[in-house]
């Protein structure tokens, strides 16, 4: 699976304040924080349910992975949702090790299973 997501009974707002609160706990920012939802009724676009984008990164290891190959700067931010499929809140993200498989080197790859491990770990300490 190209994804990781699960579930929690919190709301999206209160389920992106327990994941950013996880996030810095791992040096990890949040960027930006896009509601997209917001965004489409501003634009008199109907769109009903909630779904935030956050753009996440930690500095230290943005430089370490671009220092080792450049092309990865095409992945970053690292991109983790929250939103509302069918009355169930759900965080999830692409997996790094996903997306820079397409790249093919062995050493970004064990870099970023170990960025997706501590992020899938946000992940489960904010549900």
């Amino acid at each position: 699976m190209f994804h990781y997501t699960v579930l929690t009974e919190h709301s999206v707002n209160d389920a992106c304040k327990n994941l950013e609160d996880q996030l810095s706990k791992e040096q990890f920012g949040v960027l930006w924080d896009f509601d997209i939802k917001e965004k489409l009724n501003e634009k008199d676009l109907e769109f009903d349910r909630s779904f935030r984008v956050l753009e996440v990164c930690n500095p230290k290891e943005a430089q370490r992975v671009l220092n080792q190959n450049v092309m990865i700067g095409y992945f970053l931010p690292c991109k983790m949702v929250v939103y509302e499929d069918e009355g169930v809140t759900k965080i999830g993200m692409p997996k790094p090790t996903a997306l820079v498989a397409m790249v093919e080197d062995d050493e970004i790859t064990a870099m970023a299973q170990e960025i997706e491990q501590r992020l899938m770990a946000c992940m489960d300490k904010s549900v």
